[in-house]
């Protein structure tokens, strides 16, 4: 008797794919490529006409990374391994680049390896989440939760150091509330949780006394600036405040439908800063040349994005959970303090808006994030793993 066919793996691949989650992935990734097309041609320099082609090849680059995360399975030894592996090299990383790194705007965040720039502090933000969940998911670990918190805490607490050395305090941050919420996922008791709300008051209370400072202890002179504008917007609009004044009326100068793609005046006319358009203030060129409208569907693209996440998270326990739980946030975190800068509600920092900002680094971190998530998706529909 004839023995049934086996399934193709690559047909079980395909059958276990969430596509709602690519589909949101690379209509982003493609809204990008669209909008710094739009600025490059506004700015019109050979350097910046580059930044299309640059970003496609992160693109293409990116894509066979997460197609190859996606078909590995999350939970093996091997996976877990190249977590702690890879922590172990982004706190090198770290400390190279306080050492070896490229100053760019005053900030040394950038190494140059083989021609290439990179911010070792994208990918540290995932390796912190990889390295958070496999100490939660340990049994040793687990039966001892003040010894896995203390742990958590320590390993969250070096790269934190190490990037706020750089200086780069935004990327810095943002690994607060991605430790947060995977500590809260991991069931910590709440007097901890109160703690954790309290230390993060005192902490932001010292940071707005420390920017009134003439001489700050911990702050740089331009981060006391920005707060300062941050709290005063109206203050210096001429110097320090213009690019998150210019960000804002690029925003409202966009309407109801947009002023056209590539007939944002903001951007053509140098208004907004050109060498972070694509970047850091991309939003403002979005709202500006797509109007409410474009707003709204870029929000609700990431509402979707992050719902194919936290259903994930939902659809498993223990390692995977951790890990979805942590990637959620941190993308959360980026759309928020990027959008936020743009509108006012955020002091500027140098995040970029997530699939859509132009940058090599976290294109390729954002593409791993979701790539494993696919992974722990794909596996629980193959067999309802935990």
């Amino acid at each position: 008797m004839r023995k049934p066919d086996r399934q193709l793996p690559i047909i079980s691949y395909l059958q276990s794919l969430d596509y709602l989650q690519i589909g949101v992935v690379f209509l982003l990734l493609a809204a990008g490529l669209v909008f710094i097309n739009s600025t490059g041609m506004q700015i019109d320099t050979e350097e910046s006409r580059g930044f299309f082609y640059k970003q496609l090849i992160w693109i293409a680059i990116g894509t066979g990374v997460y197609i190859f995360v996606s078909v590995l399975d999350y939970r093996s030894f091997t996976c877990r391994a190249l977590m702690i592996g890879g922590y172990a090299v982004s706190l090198l990383l770290l400390t190279a680049v306080l050492f070896f790194g490229i100053k760019v705007f005053g900030a040394t965040r950038w190494l140059n390896i083989f021609g290439f720039r990179l911010q070792p502090s994208e990918p540290a933000k995932l390796m912190v989440i990889g390295m958070m969940a496999a100490i939660f998911s340990a049994p040793r670990f687990a039966r001892n939760k003040l010894l896995c918190i203390f742990l958590a805490m320590v390993t969250v607490a070096i790269p934190f150091l190490l990037i706020a050395v750089e200086p780069d305090l935004g990327s810095a941050l943002v690994l607060l509330p991605v430790s947060g919420a995977m500590l809260f996922c991991f069931g910590i008791k709440w007097r901890y949780v109160l703690l954790g709300v309290i230390a993060i008051a005192a902490g932001i209370a010292f940071i707005l006394f420390d920017s009134f400072r003439e001489d700050p202890l911990v702050l740089r002179n331009y981060q006391r600036d920005r707060i300062k504008i941050f709290l005063n917007p109206g203050s210096d609009r001429g110097n320090r405040g213009h690019n998150a004044y210019q960000a804002k009326l690029a925003v409202g100068a966009g309407g109801a439908s947009g002023t056209g793609i590539g007939r944002g005046t903001q951007n053509e006319l140098g208004f907004l800063p050109q060498t972070v358009s694509n970047n850091d203030f991309i939003f403002s060129v979005i709202a500006e040349e797509t109007g409410f409208i474009g707003v709204i569907t870029l929000l609700t693209l990431y509402a979707l994005l992050l719902y194919t996440i936290l259903r994930t998270a939902f659809l498993v326990s223990s390692y995977g959970r951790y890990i979805a739980c942590g990637v959620a946030t941190l993308i959360f975190c980026h759309i928020f303090i990027n959008i936020g800068m743009s509108v006012g509600i955020a002091p500027v920092t140098g995040l970029p808006l997530p699939l859509v900002s132009y940058g090599g680094s976290f294109i390729l971190t954002a593409m791993t994030t979701l790539g494993i998530v696919q992974s722990i998706y794909r596996h629980t529909r193959i067999d309802d793993e935990d």
